[in-house]
């Protein structure tokens, strides 16, 4: 909203009050609008994760209730439980969500009540992480837009049914326009698309590794689902950028994809994407140069794709610091004036804080000299940019007093370890001898995102504090097959596309991540085939990074068929290959001999930034081990993904670490005012709305052993406070 000038005349103020109450009772304000609704994935356009509700306060927050709960019924009984990220949505009194496999609800908001459902995928199609769902009207046509598989579907808001003019049948398959063979690759989205009047702009899920098609950014009418425009994250010739690859990137680099949504300024029609790293994440030898639009903010044209300005948080990357979070939009006061802005959290913990219009930074931004790469063909970028303020608001670097010191040998087991890698501070380049990474592959920043409040222009944020151990290894000699059996072929595979997250054992190394023990007796041979080639999950599709010898010889090593003994193909001799080095480690805490994290405590923060400043009013540490906490000392803070929301009643909620906790935080002083258990841990951003003059609270949960397929769950006062 904008602020009344001071030093009016009282005629000028008369005048003002006069027309203010003649907008008031012809129409509905947009304030009044926005108080009954939740209307998009992080709230609106602006992606703020804002709500202007204030019925529930920090004076009575104490007395919220748990007032229906919705169990989604799409995993049988007796399966793993799911995690869900759906960042519900409520548009006349009607909440959508979507399950952690992918089907669409319509609910009651104010009860709970199933309205209606629809089933996105076949069965046996694999499920994958999907943040929410997309809502749009004209008129008497209203559309819930959803992405399932490689497909992206126009459903019929009332009736829960497929809209058979959109697309074909309903349906558009997002691999056809982009530039690689559309049979030959998985294109999906992870974060629900945006809404600019008939345009929905869509980015894409793509796998970071070598092969990896482009990531670039597509509009479609909403009506029909022609595609609208196209825009090149990876610059073709002629096209601005193009200069920073080498000549033939465009034929061959992948990634670059908008993965991490979006947000638009609807009045000016201007876009704002968060673009990810160029493919392979850790080593570029085939992309010297700065690889726009790698790691950029990037501004277009809503309605053309027309290129407006770009920022780069990150040179060539080399550390898979994609941009994790949809761009904020944020108004603010400095030197006096009110400036429009974007902001920008990052992997590396830095807040960027850019002019709308024109993408500077509104803030001294240092380009810096950072050290250079040891691995053969690597050419790190010389610089990268630090912005002065704000600061980080997760540490930055390490030195040997921030190790823990649990036992003795777990001490001198990561002693040794620190002492025997490559660390040089941020931007330390992947090594051979192997390589700390502070902040790493999960933030700082990730995918939940900044809360803006644009009461007081205070930005919540979350982040993580956890460094991890590049191991770079040469993949031809690593994963260099034994034999010429499709087991072995698929042993190599599998160690280095599945490994970091399943584990050597197969039992999932990572949170989220399901065993892969014993899988023949729990999945068919063609549904783990369609499920690596689509992914499911955390797991991006494979499909065209690996090839069709080497997804038999993957379910040949998954199925233990080790006497399938046909012959896999070898490598012509003198055929030359590029040379390909790989993080056999990303995503992996460094922890001591006993699993207990290698840094010191806190390892996730709540962080209040006073965005006309700057500077922070409060940082805290979110979640708790218990086991792992000092004697008296704060809480540990865990590790989470989920982003914050904050609230006109003077609240932040949030959730999603280990602990299963959600909690409203005072957004003044940072003080804990209220929490409560959930049934299991809470992997996505909540939301507020109000129905029939009530406030809510809602987020979608995990599955647990009794409902393995999770639920969403809302909170709101008891009836007799109002």
């Amino acid at each position: 909203m904008k602020k009344i000038p001071k030093n009016l005349s009282y005629s000028q103020y008369v005048l003002i009050g006069i027309v203010s109450i003649l907008i008031l009772s012809n129409c509905k304000s947009d304030h009044e609008e926005t108080k009954n609704t939740w209307t998009s994935y992080k709230a609106d356009a602006k992606a703020s994760s804002y709500s202007p509700l204030d019925q529930i306060n920090s004076s009575n927050v104490t007395q919220l209730q748990n007032v229906w709960t919705f169990q989604t019924d799409d995993v049988a009984q007796g399966e793993d439980p799911v995690s869900s990220q759906s960042n519900p949505i409520i548009i006349d009194g009607v909440l959508y969500a979507n399950s952690a496999k992918q089907s669409v609800y319509a609910v009651n908001a104010a009860t709970g009540e199933q309205i209606w459902k629809f089933k996105a995928l076949e069965e046996g199609e694999p499920s994958a992480a999907s943040r929410g769902v997309t809502y749009w009207e004209d008129g008497e046509d209203k559309r819930i837009l959803y992405s399932a598989g490689n497909y992206l579907m126009a459903i019929d808001a009332e009736t829960g049914e497929l809209i058979p003019s959109f697309g074909e049948s309903g349906k558009v398959n997002l691999n056809v326009g982009v530039r690689d063979d559309p049979e030959e690759i998985s294109v999906t989205l992870t974060t629900p698309g945006s809404i600019f009047k008939d345009l929905i702009i869509i980015g894409s899920r793509l796998p970071d590794f070598y092969g990896a098609p482009p990531g670039y950014v597509r509009a479609y009418n909403v009506k029909t689902g022609e595609l609208a425009w196209t825009f090149h994250t990876i610059p073709h010739p002629g096209e601005p950028g193009y200069e920073t690859w080498p000549p033939d990137a465009y034929k061959y680099a992948g990634g670059v994809n908008c993965w991490a949504g979006m947000a638009i300024d609807t009045e000016k029609g201007v876009v704002f994407l968060a673009l990810g790293s160029p493919s392979y994440d850790f080593y570029g030898a085939d992309r010297i140069g700065a690889n726009l639009y790698g790691n950029c903010v990037l501004a277009l044209d809503a309605a053309t794709g027309t290129y407006k300005w770009h920022f780069q948080t990150v040179h060539h990357d080399i550390w898979d610091y994609d941009l994790p979070a949809p761009p904020t939009l944020v108004t603010i006061q400095k030197d006096g004036k009110e400036i429009e802005a974007v902001t920008q959290t990052t992997k590396q913990g830095f807040v960027f804080v850019l002019d709308r219009e024109t993408g500077e930074s509104l803030y001294p931004v240092e380009e810096r000299k950072v050290p250079a790469s040891n691995l053969p063909g690597e050419v790190a970028y010389e610089t990268q940019p630090f912005p002065v303020k704000p600061k980080p608001f997760v540490e930055q670097f390490m030195t040997e007093d921030d190790l823990n010191h649990y036992s003795e040998a777990d001490h001198d087991s990561i002693l040794k370890t620190f002492r025997s890698v490559r660390y040089e501070g941020l931007f330390t380049p992947p090594d051979l001898k192997g390589t700390i990474s502070l902040p790493a592959t999960r933030g700082g920043a990730n995918w939940g995102g900044s809360a803006y409040d644009p009461d007081t222009d205070y930005l919540y944020i979350r982040g993580n504090n956890l460094p991890e151990i590049q191991t770079i290894v040469d993949a031809d000699e690593h994963f260099k097959a034994q034999n010429n059996t499709r087991f072995e072929l698929g042993r190599v595979t599998y160690e280095k596309h599945c490994v970091a997250c399943h584990g050597a054992d197969k039992k999932g190394a990572m949170e989220d991540v399901p065993s892969l023990v014993d899988l023949k007796n729990r999945l068919s041979e063609n549904k783990t085939l369609l499920k690596i080639q689509q992914g499911g999950g955390k797991m991006p599709g494979y499909k065209g990074v690996i090839t069709e010898q080497e997804e038999s010889g993957i379910i040949a090593f998954l199925f233990e068929m080790k006497d399938a003994t046909i012959d896999a193909p070898q490598i012509t001799e003198g055929e030359e290959k590029p040379k390909r080095f790989m993080n056999i480690t990303p995503y992996r805490t460094w922890s001591d001999p006993s699993g207990n994290p290698a840094l010191k405590a806190p390892w996730n923060t709540l962080n209040a930034l006073n965005l006309n400043t700057g500077e922070y009013d409060w940082q805290i540490p979110l979640g708790n081990d218990e086991k792992l906490q000092e004697e008296g000392g704060p809480d540990t803070g865990l590790l989470a993904r989920s982003g914050p929301m904050v609230t006109a009643g003077g609240l932040v909620f949030i959730s999603g670490a280990a602990d299963k906790k959600l909690w409203a935080i005072d957004k003044k002083s940072g003080q804990l005012v209220w929490e409560t258990e959930l049934p299991a841990a809470n992997n996505a951003n909540v939301c507020s709305y109000s129905v029939d003059g009530k406030q809510y609270i809602a987020l979608s949960v995990g599955g647990t052993e009794e409902n393995p397929s999770g639920s969403v769950m809302a909170f709101a006062l008891p009836s007799d406070n109002p």
